[in-house]
């Protein structure tokens, strides 16, 4: 399957701007990554491959920042919403078709771009959020497990609450954990996660893991939003060349 070397190469260099994205950030990794993979193959393959980089990256991510968590009823809810939403999704991804699959990453990407161009000082308090921790969790879950991306409900709903980067890193770290643990094993009755894939996998969470200290530097040198607006300018290349390609 991964016999041509350009698109190798294409993808590791995905997976080395996801890991700048994500060291920066504390996420975002799938935003590149999923919308690249899914423009030379399909996004089943897309979101298979990402399965065991979310894991085992966010494990680290955990780690480092687990003293600045959100309080664990929020963590938790929103991480197990995600999780049975990302179960949910998966189900979705193996019935549906790769064509509405594909664009539907095309589509996530745009209204991605939508709500941080639109919506990008919006404040959402600690008190309303905790009214609707579990559901947004779970939105973004189903958005995970179908399309590998729930950043346009995940990440949005918590930049909303104008979260410090070391509180919005573990919580999102918890959330993109639990949602791979829930996947897995989805993953592995429907016999997606063969040794191939497993090792693609493996070498991509190397290489998210190698870039994202260059992420962490970025952040500090480089204003964020100055790296948003790149960020953007190169999604709407990828959905655009997603949405040419499959009509």
């Amino acid at each position: 399957m991964f016999s041509d070397p350009i698109i190798i190469i294409a993808i590791l260099v995905a997976f080395s701007l996801g890991g700048i994205l994500k060291g920066a950030t504390g996420a975002g990794a799938p935003i590149i990554t999923i919308p690249v993979i899914a423009a030379f193959y399909d996004v089943r393959i897309a979101v298979i491959i990402m399965v065991i980089p979310n894991l085992l990256t966010n494990i680290g991510q955990l780690y480092q920042f687990r003293k600045t968590i959100l309080p664990k009823f929020f963590t938790l809810s929103f991480a197990i919403g995600g999780g049975i939403g990302a179960f949910l999704g998966t189900i979705l991804l193996v019935n549906l078709s790769i064509k509405i699959l594909t664009l539907s990453v095309a589509f996530i990407v745009i209204v991605y771009i939508l709500l941080k161009l639109i919506v990008p000082s919006w404040k959402l308090t600690y008190e309303k959020a905790k009214k609707l921790v579990f559901l947004m969790g779970g939105f973004g879950g189903v958005l995970q497990g179908t399309a590998g991306l729930s950043a346009p409900i995940s990440i949005t709903f918590l930049n909303s609450m104008k979260l410090e980067r070391n509180q919005f890193i573990p919580t999102i770290s918890v959330y993109f954990g639990v949602m791979s643990i829930f996947q897995m094993p989805t993953l592995y009755y429907y016999n997606f996660l063969n040794l191939e894939i497993i090792l693609i996998s493996c070498i991509s969470t190397l290489v998210l893991l190698l870039f994202m200290p260059l992420g962490s530097w970025i952040a500090k040198s480089v204003s964020k939003e100055s790296f948003d607006k790149i960020t953007l300018i190169l999604l709407g290349f990828i959905a655009f060349r997603i949405i040419y390609l499959n009509f």
